[in-house]
C-alpha cells in the first residue's frame, strides 16, 4: 500500500516535514515494511510555505540584513533552490515586526523586502515564489520598487522614499537605475485575496486599520493610491488597479503585477506545481494532510482541501489530522476530506499541547489508530 503524506505546517510548533515525519513514524510502527510512504513538505503560500519549500526542494536558508518597515536593520531569511528563490515580505515588511504603538502605513515601507529580492538576484536566482501575507505596509510596492532601482519624483523633481504618504506626491517615475537582471526575473506570487488597488474594498479600507491607520489616514492612504495608479498608468500605458490582488498587502500586488510582470495565483497552487505533487496523488493509495487548525478558512483554498481536490480528481480517499478542529470545520467533508481527527487526545494547555515532543506523540497516535480504521473498512 502507498501512502502519501502531505500536511503543511502545524504553526509555532512542527514544520511541515516535522509533521509529515512523525505521521509517517506512526504508519510505519503499525504498517512495517507492508507500506511505502512518502512525506512532500507543503503549505499554502502563507507561513511555513519558505521552510515547506525549501524542505520539498532540497533548498538553502540564506540569512541577509535588511530594513524592517520602519527603516531599522533586521536579520531575515529566504531560501534558495537553484535559480528558485523562496521568499515572504513578512520576513522583511511584516506586521509583526512592528510593535502595536508604532504602526503607521503611512510611514511603514516594503523597501527591505526589495532587498531581498536584490539579495537573492545577487545569489542566482531568477525564478521567484513568493508569499505576500501579513504586510504592515501600504506602499502599493514602492519601497520594495525603490530598492530595485525605480526612482519616484514629485513635482519638484525631488526623490521620495516609498512609503504610504508619499504616494500622493508622485508625479514621475524613472527606471534608468533599475536593475538590469529583472528582465530575466519571474516572479509567481501567492495570493488568496481578491482586492482591488483602491476603493471601499482595497488595500486602504480593508487592510489599513489593522495596521494602524485611523479614519482621515485610511482617506489619505486610499487617495495616494489612487493617485499613484495614475502616474503608473501614465509612464506604463497600463491598467491594474482593478486586476483580482492588486490591494494585496497594501498593494504590494499591483506593484508586483504593473512594473514586474508578476502573476499572482492562489498560494496551494503555486506550491503544489512546483513541488509536483498530482503524480505522487495519483501513484498513492491513501494520502494523509492536515494543518494546526481546521475551520471553515480550510475550505477556501488551504493545504487539506487544495490537496483533497487532487486527489478527488483521481478518486484518492483522504484523511485530514489537526491540532484543533472547530465546529464550522464540517465543510471540509464537503470539499474532499473524506474523514478529519483532531490529534489531542486529553484536556491541555495550549501551550503543553504545542509543545514540539506533544504534539509529535498526538500525531504519531492519531495516525495509526486512523490507518487502523481505514484498514478496517477496507476489509469489510
Amino acid at each position: 500500500m502507498k501512502i502519501l503524506i502531505a500536511i503543511d505546517s502545524f504553526k509555532g510548533s512542527l514544520s511541515s516535514l516535522e509533521a509529515g515525519n512523525a505521521v509517517k513514524e506512526g504508519i510505519e510502527a503499525l504498517a512495517g515494511e507492508t507500506s511505502e510512504v512518502t512525506v512532500k513538505p507543503i503549505a499554502d503560500g502563507g507561513e511555513g510555505s519558505v521552510e515547506a519549500l525549501a524542505d520539498a526542494l532540497e533548498g538553502e536558508f540564506i540569512d541577509v540584513i535588511v530594513q524592517n518597515p520602519l527603516g531599522e536593520k533586521i536579520p531575515a531569511r529566504y531560501a534558495l533552490a537553484g535559480e528558485l528563490g523562496i521568499l515572504e515580505m513578512a520576513s522583511s515588511s511584516g506586521l509583526m515586526l512592528v510593535e502595536k504603538e508604532r504602526r503607521n502605513p503611512m510611514k511603514t515601507s516594503t523597501y527591505g523586502f526589495g532587498q531581498m529580492i536584490l539579495h537573492a538576484i545577487g545569489k542566482g536566482a531568477r525564478k521567484f515564489i513568493v508569499g505576500i501575507g501579513g504586510s504592515a505596509t501600504n506602499d502599493a510596492g514602492t519601497g520594495m520598487l525603490s530598492a530595485l532601482g525605480y526612482e519616484f519624483f514629485d513635482e519638484n523633481g525631488e526623490l521620495l522614499e516609498g512609503k504610504g504618504e508619499n504616494l500622493i506626491k508622485i508625479t514621475k517615475i524613472s527606471t534608468k537605475n533599475v536593475a538590469p537582471e529583472l528582465k530575466e526575473c519571474e516572479f509567481l506570487i501567492a495570493c488568496d485575496v481578491d482586492n482591488p488597488l483602491f476603493g471601499k474594498n482595497g488595500a486602504a479600507y480593508v487592510y489599513g486599520p489593522q495596521k494602524g491607520a485611523d479614519e482621515q489616514m485610511v482617506k489619505d492612504l486610499d487617495a495616494g493610491l489612487i493617485s499613484f495608479a495614475s502616474a503608473t498608468s501614465e509612464h506604463f500605458s497600463s491598467e491594474f488597479w482593478n486586476f483580482k490582488g492588486a490591494g494585496a498587502a497594501g498593494g504590494l500586488g499591483y506593484g508586483f503585477v504593473s512594473y514586474l510582470n508578476a502573476k499572482l495565483k492562489p498560494g496551494i497552487d503555486i506550491i503544489m506545481e512546483e513541488i509536483g505533487i498530482e503524480e505522487d496523488i495519483k501513484n498513492a493509495d491513501l494520502i494523509i494532510t492536515g494543518e494546526g487548525r481546521l475551520d471553515f478558512q480550510s475550505s477556501m483554498g488551504k493545504t487539506p482541501t487544495g490537496v483533497a481536490k487532487i486527489a478527488k480528481k483521481y478518486g484518492k480517499p483522504v484523511i485530514a489530522l489537526a491540532g484543533s478542529v472547530t465546529p464550522c470545520a464540517g465543510s471540509c467533508n464537503e470539499n474532499g476530506i473524506d474523514a478529519f481527527f483532531s490529534v489531542l487526545n486529553e484536556p491541555v494547555s495550549l501551550e503543553e499541547a504545542m509543545e514540539k515532543q506533544t504534539a509529535t506523540r498526538n500525531l504519531k497516535m492519531t495516525a495509526q489508530q486512523a490507518l487502523r480504521l481505514y484498514l478496517l473498512g477496507r476489509k469489510g
